[in-house]
């Protein structure tokens, strides 16, 4: 995953096709047991840009876009958004990946 370090960063990253970005925090247990999966979510999914988005560090984009439960993710399509999987809730990796294959379908047609 590459690092989001600012805002302008996420506004450079979201013009891409096929950006998804993970919000989450260090702090976040749901966050920290999602980690793991991560690197094979990304090899499986080659399609995609994946970048993550720390909560703290990028509040003012969180504020933005309304992501107040963590890990939460954005699908981004050449600076449109395309879906999110924003949630309270615990996400597995099988979450994320069912999130990603109709985020998929959606930007192929």
């Amino acid at each position: 995953m590459i690092e989001l370090n600012n805002k302008v960063d996420f506004k450079e990253a979201k013009e891409n096709k096929r950006v998804v970005v993970m919000f989450s925090a260090d702090w976040c247990p749901d966050c920290r047991i999602l980690d793991p999966a991560i690197p094979n979510l990304v090899e499986n999914n080659q399609d995609f840009t994946f970048y993550h988005a720390d909560r703290d560090a990028l509040l003012d984009v969180c504020q933005e876009y309304g992501v107040f439960g963590i890990p939460s993710f954005i699908t981004f399509h050449r600076g449109e958004e395309v879906s999110r999987f924003v949630s309270k809730d615990r996400k597995t990796p099988e979450d994320v990946q069912s999130y990603l294959n109709e985020t998929r379908e959606k930007i192929d047609h």
